[in-house]
């Protein structure tokens, strides 16, 4: 299901009418991927769809160090945090992220990719 729901996102990116917002630590966990074919796959989605956006560096670090304090883990701190303050949905399929991020009162919506489609009536 979630497959499917994660592939109705990425056509609707590709018909514009959503964007992908990209923090620099996925950067650095594509690079860090083991197979060469998935990713150079996800190096290509990146640059196709990556976007900029300017943000406050500092307060993103702040804020994502607080987020490691509730437990979360730095990596995902840090995604969460970029999300933040981008103002974007925040979409994970890590059930136990989302636990976690469920305690944590935020600005932005967060989510699994099926509650996203729901969301955005994506069909």
């Amino acid at each position: 299901m979630e497959t499917v729901a994660l592939e109705l996102i990425l056509s609707a990116v590709e018909k514009k009418h959503f964007q992908l917002q990209w923090s620099p630590v996925h950067y650095q966990e594509i690079s860090a991927t083991a197979n060469d074919a998935e990713r150079e796959e996800l190096l290509f989605l990146m640059e196709q769809t990556i976007t900029t956006s300017d943000i406050d560096q500092q307060q993103a670090r702040k804020r994502a160090e607080t987020f490691v304090s509730y437990g979360i883990g730095v990596a995902d701190a840090a995604h969460v945090a970029y999300a933040e303050s981008m103002k974007a949905d925040f979409i994970t399929c890590d059930d136990k992220l989302f636990k976690k991020l469920a305690q944590v009162e935020l600005p932005i919506w967060t989510g699994n990719p099926i509650a996203f489609c729901n969301k955005e009536n994506l069909q």
